[in-house]
């Protein structure tokens, strides 16, 4: 919402402008009228809106055009003052003021005008037979107040409407011509419609209605104000209330109603609770909240974040599979302006027979995203609502930062709960096949095609389930990134049957990880085939034992088996363990 609103008084001279601020500033009408009123700015403590509030009048007799034409450009809102008794005033509303502002505005983003017919103590009739034509001829024209400056007659209602149509304007909402909401506007609802039907059955029951209402208005309908609602709707519209909850079509209703009413700060406030701009796009604030990322720390997902996400599997898991197959997928992301995951998703975490995603393989891809790319996993939280449903501040509540990692190793201990293991070896040796059959998957069977550099899933260390990520480094020896070298692991992998293999592996080693404090494995894929001598000095056996690592682990992934790499706990030296 804005932060303050300017409000420009235009019209012909001699209508009342000046009038009408002055009435509304010493609530009484002025002896004598100055040509133009100086500038004035109500505090936000006594408007409606709680937000300050910048009166402008313009004076023909002591301004030029070109001062117009600049507070035109900076008016949030412009109210055309016209005398009820006077018809050239009225004619000069359609004729000179409305093309003159609507040729100094921006077409995309047009200025809401107000038309105010003041001098209304002067007649007995009222003026909007003839103002009617000019408001269905222009949409910019949110309303048209009579008033009377001399009797303070709606004077502050008019500043009020004013005000209105900058901080909850109609036309973002509406389209009078076709008298129904604006596709934004209903792709904006539904959405929230979305993420407020707890259960996804496609209705809000009175619970849930319950909680929509407190969400936005802090307050939790009576229950019966809750019939009354829902018996207007049934009598409007067909399809509008089922299994007694409201649907779709009956919330969307109730916003058309509401605007149509005139009460479309009603829509707004929703609308704003659930992170929306002015212009209906939610807000950089809503989606990519503020969090602080020391050096050398990692981002997780804390509980009330997995349990949250519990609830969002559980709700799409519409066959209690506990797996998401593609339409359920589908389904939870409809409240995304974009599909978040690609199909290599199915090739970095666990799924079912089918190919679908498991539980525990949801859990995994956003404890990954969260790892990697913790505005990203804000920005989704965002979308599926988790700081309105878990009443917190912003998604942030829903990250932990892990302390320093430097920390963690003086300490020999840690509280964190996802561990990154870097794969590096040239070409062929068979990385991409370990990150598989680390997820119980032959390579044979994922294929190359949608191929994932990462894989996580739990395991257990210590009797505590813990997140394990694997990264598959491209081999580029000249070229390894901080990236490629920050991480809890690395594991470096060559192909037995491959002569020149290991040596890709020792001179990685030598060059970056035999000084450092992370821990390495190595590991001889492909150990179903015939091992073959490496080309380098030592054999991977003896550079091992030089350099006090334990054996080269045997490592195969053939059809039908999982990950066989041998010694345990990955084979850590007690000397290197992170515990």
């Amino acid at each position: 919402m804005r932060k303050d609103v300017r409000i420009l008084l235009v019209g012909e001279p001699k209508v009342g402008k000046t009038s009408l601020i002055m009435s509304l500033v010493s609530e009484e009408f002025p002896d004598e009228v100055p040509l133009r009123a100086e500038e004035i700015t109500i505090p936000a403590d006594v408007t409606p809106e709680r937000v300050p509030t910048h009166i402008v009048d313009y004076s023909e007799a002591e301004q030029s055009d070109e001062q117009l034409y600049q507070e035109i450009s900076k008016a949030n809102v412009i109210c055309i003052v016209y005398s009820v008794n006077n018809k050239k005033s009225i004619e000069k509303v359609r004729t000179h003021w409305i093309p003159l502002i609507n040729d100094r505005t921006d077409k995309d983003s047009r200025v809401p005008l107000i038309l105010v017919g003041n001098k209304s103590d002067l007649v007995e009739h009222s003026s909007m037979e003839t103002i009617l034509p000019i408001m269905n001829q222009y949409q910019d024209i949110e309303t048209c107040v009579e008033c009377s400056a001399k009797n303070l007659k709606n004077i502050s209602e008019l500043f009020y409407y004013a005000q209105k149509a900058v901080l909850h304007p109609t036309g973002p909402l509406y389209c009078p011509e076709q008298k129904e909401l604006k596709p934004s506007c209903i792709k904006s609802l539904t959405r929230i419609f979305k993420v407020s039907d707890l259960d996804n059955d496609g209705i809000l029951n009175d619970n849930e209605l319950n909680f929509f209402q407190r969400t936005c208005f802090n307050t939790p309908l009576a229950p019966q104000a809750l019939e009354d609602v829902k018996n207007v709707v049934r009598r409007n519209m067909a399809d509008g209330v089922k299994d007694n909850g409201l649907s779709l079509k009956g919330f969307l209703f109730l916003h058309t109603l509401f605007i149509q009413r005139g009460r479309h700060e009603t829509t707004w406030t929703v609308l704003r609770r659930f992170g929306y701009d002015d212009d209906l796009e939610l807000t950089q604030e809503y989606l990519f909240p503020m969090i602080k990322m020391p050096p050398d720390c990692t981002t997780e997902l804390n509980h009330n974040a997995y349990l949250f996400l519990q609830s969002v599997f559980d709700k799409h898991d519409k066959d209690r599979d506990c797996a998401l197959s593609p339409d359920e997928v589908k389904d939870l992301f409809k409240v995304f302006p974009y599909m978040p995951w690609g199909p290599d998703v199915n090739h970095t975490v666990c799924t079912n027979e089918q190919g679908w995603i498991t539980y525990q393989g949801y859990l995994s891809q956003w404890t990954l995203t969260t790892y990697l790319d913790v505005q990203r996993s804000l920005e989704y939280l965002g979308y599926l609502g988790y700081s309105i449903i878990y009443e917190q501040e912003s998604q942030a509540a829903a990250i932990t930062v892990t302390r320093n990692k430097r920390i963690d190793l003086q300490k020999k201990q840690t509280q964190r709960s996802v561990f990154r293991c870097n794969v590096l070896g040239g070409r062929g040796s068979g990385k991409s096949a370990f990150l598989q059959a680390f997820l119980g998957k032959n390579l044979q069977v994922s294929g190359e095609h949608h191929k994932s550099f990462y894989a996580i899933s739990t395991t257990y260390v210590y009797g505590q389930e813990k997140y394990l990520l694997l990264h598959e480094v491209m081999p580029d020896f000249d070229f390894l990134s901080e990236a490629d070298l920050a991480c809890d692991v690395v594991c470096l992998v060559y192909d037995i049957n491959n002569p020149g293999s290991f040596e890709y592996c020792a001179k990685v080693y030598k060059q970056y990880f035999i000084d450092s404090k992370t821990p390495c494995v190595v590991i001889a894929a492909k150990s179903d085939l015939h091992e073959v001598r490496q080309h380098h000095s030592l054999s991977p056996h003896e550079f091992c034992r030089k350099h006090k690592l334990h054996p080269p682990q045997p490592f195969t992934c053939i059809l039908d088996e999982e990950l066989k790499v041998t010694g345990g706990s990955a084979g850590f030296s007690s000397e290197q363990h992170f515990y």
